[in-house]
């Protein structure tokens, strides 16, 4: 489970760092690197600190900020079945190094480890910047053709700002059960944006985006949830 988180947390740092920095990144994600592998260190799981820095750079090099992704969503479903497998092969650890004793000393409730803590954090940060990625993928790979960037898909505004939010809250309300605020939630989303989809052309290409993106994003958060349920609940 550890390995799944530090994964999460290194691909999606990794793209909010290429969000925010726009000058000297190698020195950002140098530091950025060196402090997960100290944190790794701390929970016992340095082997899986590396790895996660090595998968963060893959993936910077195979989803490029602009432009065509060449690979397509191949190397998200990758990432996808990596997480799962860590969480199959290590559900859980009873020693989770100098970290997670301190957390077991002082952590506010009994039922939650640092591996799942870690797991958790892992999943919101790649949410953020990264959840915004893999539906631009799906767009281009969708509207935009074999060339992937030789249409540029119809924009509606906020999307870089609602699709975080929306992901965050359909992940914290299906972990937490409620399934009826949830579908209240999507729904409403529908609702807001009904007024600028009636408006589309003929074509219909911004419907067809709004359905992409918002199908893409959801599964992308129901599937962080299911993770993290998982590693809860291996059996």
């Amino acid at each position: 489970m550890i390995a799944a988180g530090l994964l999460l947390l290194a691909v999606g740092g990794v793209d909010l760092l290429r969000r925010m920095i726009h000058s000297r990144r190698w020195i950002v994600f140098s530091v950025a690197a060196v402090l997960l592998v100290v944190v790794s260190a701390g929970l016992d799981a340095v082997v899986a600190g590396v790895l996660a820095v090595a998968v963060a750079a893959i993936w910077t090099r195979v989803l490029p900020e602009t432009g065509a992704a060449r690979a397509g969503l191949w190397p998200v479903a990758l990432l996808g079945l990596a997480a799962a497998a860590c969480v199959v092969i290590a559900p859980g650890r009873a020693r989770p190094g100098l970290i997670g004793a301190a957390w077991s000393d002082y952590r506010p409730g009994e039922a939650v480890s640092i591996d799942v803590v870690l797991l958790v954090v892992g999943c919101l940060v790649f949410l953020l910047e990264s959840g915004n990625a893999v539906v631009r993928i799906a767009l281009r790979s969708e509207m935009g053709g074999a060339a992937g960037d030789e249409q540029s898909p119809p924009t509606l505004k906020g999307g870089r700002l609602i699709g975080p939010l929306e992901r965050i809250l359909v992940f914290v309300l299906t972990l937490a059960g409620a399934y009826t605020l949830l579908a209240a939630v999507l729904a409403a989303k529908g609702i807001v944006r009904f007024p600028e989809i009636s408006r589309d052309r003929d074509d219909g290409d911004r419907a067809e985006y709004f359905l992409i993106g918002s199908l893409v994003s959801w599964v992308t958060s129901l599937a962080a949830a299911f993770l993290v349920w998982w590693g809860v609940n291996p059996g």
